[in-house]
C-alpha cells in the first residue's frame, strides 16, 4: 500500500461497540486495518475487478504488527 487517504465517517453505535469488542479480543488489529480489509473485500465482492483491490485486501489480512 503506497499512498493512504484519511477518511472521517460516522457508523452506527452498535457497529462501533462490536468493533471495540473485536479489537479487545484481537490486539494485532486496529480500526484502520479492519476498515481497509472490509472496504477492499466489499469492492471485490461487488464488481471491482482491479487487482490492486485484491492485493490491498490480502496484504491487510496477512500483515503482522
Amino acid at each position: 500500500m503506497n499512498a493512504t487517504v484519511s477518511l472521517f465517517t460516522e457508523i452506527p453505535e452498535t457497529l462501533h461497540e462490536s468493533l471495540k469488542i473485536y479489537l479487545d479480543a484481537h490486539p494485532d488489529w486496529d480500526e484502520n486495518r479492519i476498515l481497509t480489509a472490509a472496504l477492499s473485500l466489499f469492492l471485490l465482492q461487488n464488481g471491482e475487478s482491479d487487482r490492486s483491490c485484491a492485493r490491498v485486501y490480502l496484504e491487510t489480512l496477512f500483515q503482522h504488527s
